[in-house]
């Protein structure tokens, strides 16, 4: 039987993507569930899964080319059944294509299993990334207990499931067991990443073209479109990080034995979440016919990728403690160097945090993230001499820059709102 492989509707209102990279061969075996190819739209770079075992018999799209969903990227022919002659077309009208792909009403794909993922007849519906994880860390999907629309198996309840076979039974997976945690040898956060190759003039001739990727295009896009949308201002702080450093160095430890590195973007994540409370209008959207205060508190964390910058979301931040919050950004961080984000991760945004500071940044004036009502940046935390109580002191100090939109925010509710955040994190206990 042959089976094709499409580019499913990977987001609400993504209708295309660019095959980036081919991970497979023409006439090569391949595992259900094992990546294929790598597909990027204009927020995150995923990978394509197969959702059958077998030779792959044809591939139909060429790297760099850009295809709308449900476009037939591949196909594989499965072994102990006879060959279709014929490839119905795929309507893109319908609930479903030949490969089962459907989508729920929340816009992220879903995939119907033609065939067990190491389960006795499991055909539920599961995300390519859910059937990454059970591949890697050989789950037996018919024991994970599915809390998604119509019993589906969600990425939190196969992580959950594998959280609690880990601890009955340690022996039975390694990989999926964090690493040893290292401490980091100074105030700043993570070391500076190996700075990527720069083009030189000599390099660059008049007629050559850096080509443009989907996320950088994006990127320009948004940048442009939010600098026309929102009068930016930006106000500048000072915070003195003594009480956390503290807190910190009496507690890391601690935390790495239940899995969590505990980093300084935790207590700013932390002290923003309890400021948001106390003002409100900074948690809000901009509209003509009123101010929409936002319920959820929802923190967007810039992190910088190989190939440009994407906002992982951590949902729901209010209901974390510092130890839920360190372990979400751990997780968020790594999947998001490792483009392992799916477009759940980076959806309704309410406030964001850019830590600039990790590449030795002293100070910025971010770009807002549209529609959100302003954006804070941490610059590098670094001992700095400071005058206190007319005396000289040497202090782990770092500037903090609230960019606003000045529809919403006026300097005073502004200051208030950063001022809130900066008596937490110096009084931190």
């Amino acid at each position: 039987m042959t089976t094709d492989i499409v580019l499913p509707e990977m987001g609400e209102g993504l209708i295309e993507g660019t095959l980036s990279r081919w991970l497979v061969k023409q006439g090569e075996h391949v595992e259900q569930f094992e990546p294929i190819a790598e597909v990027e739209t204009d927020k995150v770079t995923t990978e394509l899964t197969a959702e059958v075992a077998g030779t792959i018999l044809e591939l139909l799209v060429n790297e760099g080319e850009t295809i709308a969903v449900n476009t037939v990227l591949a196909r594989i022919d499965t072994p102990g059944e006879a060959k279709s002659a014929a490839h119905p077309p795929v309507n893109a009208e319908s609930q479903t294509n030949g490969q089962g792909i459907t989508v729920d009403e929340s816009g992220v794909d879903e995939t119907i299993s033609q065939s067990s993922a190491h389960s006795k007849g499991y055909t539920g519906r599961i995300s390519p990334l859910v059937g990454r994880i059970a591949s890697e860390h050989k789950v037996d999907l018919g024991q994970v207990p599915g809390t998604g629309r119509d019993g589906r198996i969600t990425k939190h309840d196969i992580l959950a499931y594998i959280e609690q076979r880990d601890a009955a039974d340690l022996s039975a997976i390694s990989e999926s067991i964090p690493g040893p945690v290292s401490d980091e040898a100074s105030v700043t956060e993570h070391p500076k990443e190996k700075p990527e190759p720069q083009l030189s003039h000599s390099s660059l001739k008049d007629s050559d073209k850096i080509p443009m990727t989907p996320m950088r295009k994006a990127i320009a896009e948004h940048m442009v479109l939010s600098k026309q949308t929102s009068p930016h201002v930006t106000t500048v702080f000072e915070f003195d990080f003594s009480a956390v450093a503290a807190h910190r160095t009496q507690n890391k430890k601690t935390f790495a034995k239940d899995g969590a590195n505990l980093t300084f973007t935790a207590y700013m994540v932390a002290a923003t979440v309890q400021a948001l409370k106390q003002h409100p209008l900074a948690n809000s959207v901009w509209s003509d016919e009123g101010i929409i205060l936002k319920r959820e508190i929802n923190i967007g964390m810039a992190t910088a990728v190989s190939d440009g910058l994407t906002v992982p979301v951590i949902k729901n931040a209010d209901s974390l403690n510092l130890l839920g919050l360190a372990r979400v950004i751990n997780e968020l961080a790594n999947r998001a160097r490792n483009k392992q984000l799916d477009h759940s991760d980076l959806q309704d945004g309410t406030f964001t945090i850019t830590n600039h500071g990790t590449s030795g940044s002293l100070f910025a004036t971010p770009i807002i993230n549209q529609p959100q009502a302003g954006i804070l940046g941490i610059g590098l935390i670094e001992k700095r001499v400071k005058v206190i109580n007319d005396a000289l002191a040497i202090r782990p100090l770092a500037y903090a820059s609230f960019t606003f939109d000045h529809r919403i925010l006026d300097g005073a509710t502004a200051d208030a709102f950063v001022g809130t955040v900066k008596e937490l994190i110096e009084n931190w206990s």
